[in-house]
């Protein structure tokens, strides 16, 4: 049997699409008697054995980008998440974060299961993970994935990728969308537990007043005064933690609300995404 002689321009090639390093390509075209598909496979099956044994590990490490798409009505936070932060401050590995983001803006993907089967590379999200876990050597996994559908969308990454954020707008424009990343900082900083007093959730208003009733018997407060006690701090709360209510960081004398109101009259969030690592 003939052996058919790898070039360096073959191993480059499989580098190219796979990510693998130079030796672990030429072994696989060695394997596969030069056999691109074949020698492509033998990587994949690498990487299923490496994800294999190190799908207990904790993934906690990563890159947190946010995007916008062209048209700027939709936006997308997501997480690349990997074991060490090594791998997650490597340039492949924010490349890889960034053509997955851009994936997922392309077809306006909706949901982290449905990105998981759009087609990268010739792979699906899913299949393209674990080869890439053959390759650097650690788990990898999209850890979150959130979207906004609005008039427009404003993001945020924090320097380090270890956190981005997502404002929804009611009307875009250049000083409505430079408002919207402001806010979308802001985001980043407070980390509000909802939009307004009427988006927070029922379970958060129970724990929050049975909270202010404890705190107000525990000072000695009969248990009607309590109840009112609680009510004026679950109001204090709404201020402190739902993003419209609070006080803008940059000027505080102005709710966030009010500075988006004073730089268009018409102009408010409709909601907001925040992802973080840790």
């Amino acid at each position: 049997m003939s052996t058919v002689t790898i070039t360096a321009a073959d191993v480059n090639k499989l580098r190219m699409q796979t990510g693998a390093g130079m030796m672990d390509c030429k072994k696989a075209l060695t394997e596969a008697n030069g056999d691109f598909e074949a020698a492509v496979d033998l990587l994949r099956k690498k990487g299923a054995k490496v994800a294999a044994n190190r799908a207990d590990r904790a993934a906690s490490e990563g890159c947190v980008l946010a995007k916008v798409s062209a048209d700027g009505t939709f936006g997308v936070v997501l997480s690349l998440n990997c074991e060490t932060d090594f791998v997650a401050k490597n340039e492949g590995f924010v490349t890889l974060t960034t053509g997955f983001i851009d994936l997922a803006l392309s077809n306006k993907v909706k949901t982290k299961e449905e990105f998981l089967k759009q087609n990268y590379q010739g792979l699906s999200v899913s299949e393209k993970l674990v080869e890439q876990t053959g390759v650097i050597g650690e788990k990898l996994e999209i850890g979150s994935y959130e979207i906004i559908e609005s008039p427009a969308v404003a993001a945020y990454i924090h320097p380090g990728n270890r956190l981005a954020t997502l404002v929804g707008l009611t009307k875009g424009g250049d000083a409505n969308l430079e408002a919207g990343r402001q806010v979308a900082m802001q985001v980043a900083a407070m980390n509000p537990v909802a939009l307004d007093e009427k988006s927070v959730t029922q379970d958060i208003i129970d724990r929050e007043i049975a909270v202010g009733k404890e705190q107000a018997i525990a000072e000695g407060k009969p248990a009607d005064m309590a109840e009112k006690i609680a009510v004026g701090k679950l109001n204090k709360f709404y201020k402190e933690s739902t993003l419209l209510n609070q006080e803008f960081i940059r000027d505080s004398k102005k709710t966030v609300k009010q500075f988006l109101s004073d730089t268009d009259k018409e102009l408010t969030a409709t909601g907001f995404k925040r992802v973080a690592l840790g």
